[in-house]
């Protein structure tokens, strides 16, 4: 059951923090009277910078950002009556007594492979694979933690979005979907694995309490609810942004793949229970939680990244922007085939010269002109896409009938078709801010405001957001 459209009913407010690894956004969010949908408030860039000792967030700037849009989305809309934070996973930030010890690190730095090694050595991949369900990625927080010298002298590690809610309310807690992100909560209970984390070196008074999404975290230091202008509650929502944006894909059956395309591609299923076997650890498949206790059973893959620092190089050669829509519109009138490459190659895993480092892995048959260069990375992302498809039907024993593409790259109309032929089954695109819409549909379900059921929520995606289709060719 869907909200009732015909029953009278208040239209209801939240803001949603959501923060990616290239840009940040707060928006409004209200639901209520068939009615879901998002002001934009403020959008602000994000992303790495180069400091002494490596790569890092501009955190300082970050939190100032989110704390002026929501200063102004109480100005805007002086009935909202929550906050919900999202963003992306793995990065934290050390305190000590109540204070920021450091920038947190990017997620690219460098420093992370030294902990891989040593990681590996007393706990072999296969061995954590069956205590945590994570796929292999080299920057795992564990790996992380692993190295972090400033790790013995903390007393708490909160993850960004986590780190973001302390520094509003106070209050230090894990939120569950991100947790599982870290490599250190267990994938048969969801609690922290201790045992793991001592072994490892880790210390585990660094763990704060896990919370569940629809949990209120706390309400606004006084001073910054003075500056927002109003008192409010911060509620725990998916917090790892992948949650939240499968909790808006409107999936049409249990048989639905569903792709989460921005910087990453996130592609999976989503399951009852976890899957872990052999053939799911060989395929690098993992077991990240969503909301309600579902596992997102997906594989990450190199999403519009390849083409976002592509073009960034083109742009920083031409020395002024390039149209983006245009430049794939030219790219999606290029004739017949062109070469493609694996967009998952880890030298394609670090910032700059995007178009030298594809051209090297293409060798002689590296398109000369853009357009044909750009119809090459996003039919190389759509094979990866397809791939990661495919085996998420066979490792979880479903038959799909189709795919929804969620996020930014639903706005691609070029790669959402390519993806339905590549995979052979329909792409149901959008909606483009899902990551937001779960936010807030998070916020408003824990306040009363909306249904109770995932099923239900997706619903209300569905009858206020409709797809758009691509059948495969």
């Amino acid at each position: 059951m869907i909200l009732d459209r015909r029953a009278p009913m208040s239209v209801r407010a939240v803001a949603a923090v959501d923060l990616g690894a290239t840009s940040g956004r707060v928006m409004i969010g209200r639901i209520g009277n068939g009615r879901l949908d998002l002001e934009l408030v403020s959008r602000f860039p994000n992303g790495p910078v180069q400091r002494e000792d490596g790569l890092h967030w501009d955190f300082g700037s970050l939190y100032d950002h989110v704390v002026a849009g929501l200063t102004e989305a109480v100005r805007r809309e002086p009935g909202i009556e929550s906050i919900g934070i999202d963003s992306w996973a793995v990065d934290y930030g050390l305190l000590k007594d109540g204070q920021l010890l450091a920038e947190p690190f990017h997620y690219r730095d460098e420093r992370s492979a030294c902990g891989i090694e040593e990681v590996h050595a007393i706990v072999p991949f296969a061995q954590l694979y069956q205590r945590n369900g994570l796929q292999f990625l080299p920057f795992n927080t564990l790996y992380q933690y692993r190295v972090d010298e400033r790790l013995g002298t903390a007393d708490t590690a909160l993850l960004i979005p986590d780190l973001i809610a302390f520094l509003l309310t106070g209050a230090a807690v894990a939120e569950r979907t991100n947790a599982s992100t870290t490599g250190l909560l267990g994938v048969a209970d969801s609690e922290w694995d201790t045992a793991l984390a001592d072994r490892l070196g880790i210390p585990s008074r660094v763990l704060p309490p896990l919370v569940d999404p629809g949990t209120t975290i706390g309400r606004l230091r006084p001073e910054l609810a003075s500056t927002i202008g109003k008192d409010l509650p911060v509620i725990a929502v998916g917090s790892h942004d992948t949650a939240s944006a499968v909790v808006a894909a409107p999936l049409s059956t249990p048989s639905s793949a569903y792709i989460s395309c921005g910087t990453w591609g996130l592609v999976g299923v989503e399951l009852p229970e976890p899957v872990l076997t052999e053939a799911a650890r060989t395929a690098n498949f993992t077991h990240e939680l969503g909301v309600d206790g579902r596992y997102r059973f997906l594989h990450n893959v190199t999403g519009l990244w390849l083409l976002s620092e592509t073009v960034r190089a083109w742009e920083a050669e031409d020395e002024k922007s390039i149209d983006l829509p245009e430049l794939l519109r030219e790219a999606s009138e290029v004739p017949g085939d062109v070469p493609v490459f694996d967009a998952d190659d880890p030298s394609l895993s670090a910032p700059g010269d995007m178009p030298s480092r594809i051209a090297k892995l293409l060798g002689d048959d590296a398109p000369t002109s853009r357009p044909e260069f750009a119809r090459t990375i996003v039919e190389s992302i759509a094979v990866a896409f397809a791939d990661a498809v495919q085996t998420a039907a066979y490792l979880s024993g479903r038959e799909l009938d189709s795919i929804h593409l969620v996020g930014g790259g639903s706005l691609n109309r070029l790669l959402c078709q390519a993806t339905a032929d590549r995979a052979g089954l329909p792409v149901l695109a959008g909606p483009v801010e899902a990551t937001a819409l779960g936010n807030v549909l998070v916020q408003a379900r824990a306040l009363g405001a909306a249904p109770a059921t995932l099923e239900e929520l997706r619903a209300v995606v569905g009858a206020t957001h409709a797809p758009a289709r691509f059948d495969p060719r």
